[in-house]
């Protein structure tokens, strides 16, 4: 799977959004439904436990062919054969990373703005993540873009681009309006009852490009 193909419907499982499911079941559910991607984001797991749960995933996504990608943390994302990491400002720089990885590995970054997404390209990102579009409540926010500014930032960038921040399936089509190759998503899927249904209508509207 090519990354602009990974992008299409980038899926984040949450412990608190999506009880009583687990992150696994969450997952699972997801790809089941369409989600091409799944980024494990889990602040409060401890190492040992963030690893454990990072290889069960891998292990999932791999046998289903979805993408697998671990947030902030490139040592689990290593260590438990994910395809990728997503890093932050606050992260190891993306072009020291670029160093420490193997081949093929994939780093995406964060980008608020034109500046960050032109430093992630020129660090060496194989894809960006930009917003908030929207205000969202998983995670706080400094500054919400709005569709206008997810446009702007991804004109100004050759790389593959996802957007985030508050998509649901009421917006993702004007999101997608403004050029970004996919949408990640957290409530707007694993807070649903029926989170494979809710991931595949998100996936019709991705991969059709209507809402």
């Amino acid at each position: 799977m090519n990354i602009r193909d990974a992008l299409k419907l980038y899926v984040i499982p949450d412990r608190r959004i999506g009880a009583p499911r687990s992150i696994e079941e969450q997952a699972a559910l997801a790809i089941d439904g369409g989600a091409t991607l799944i980024q494990l984001r889990e602040k409060e797991m401890n190492g040992r436990e963030l690893y454990e749960t990072a290889c069960r995933l891998s292990s999932l996504c791999r046998s289903r062919g979805a993408v697998f990608v671990v947030n902030d943390r490139l040592d689990i994302a290593l260590a438990s054969r994910a395809h990728g990491v997503h890093l932050g400002k606050e992260d190891l720089p993306v072009s020291v990373a670029r160093k420490i990885v193997p081949v093929g590995f994939l780093i995406g970054a964060t980008a608020h703005s034109i500046e960050e997404g032109r430093a992630a390209e020129e660090q060496g990102a194989d894809y960006v993540g930009i917003g908030a579009v929207f205000p969202t409540g998983t995670k706080n926010v400094v500054s919400v873009i709005g569709v206008d500014g997810i446009r702007a930032i991804r004109k100004a960038l050759s790389l593959p681009s996802v957007a985030i921040g508050g998509i649901s399936e009421g917006n993702a089509a004007e999101v997608l309006s403004a050029g970004v190759d996919g949408i990640a998503v957290v409530s707007a899927v694993v807070g649903r009852p029926d989170i494979a249904g809710a991931a595949r209508r998100l996936a019709e509207t991705v991969f059709s490009g209507k809402p």
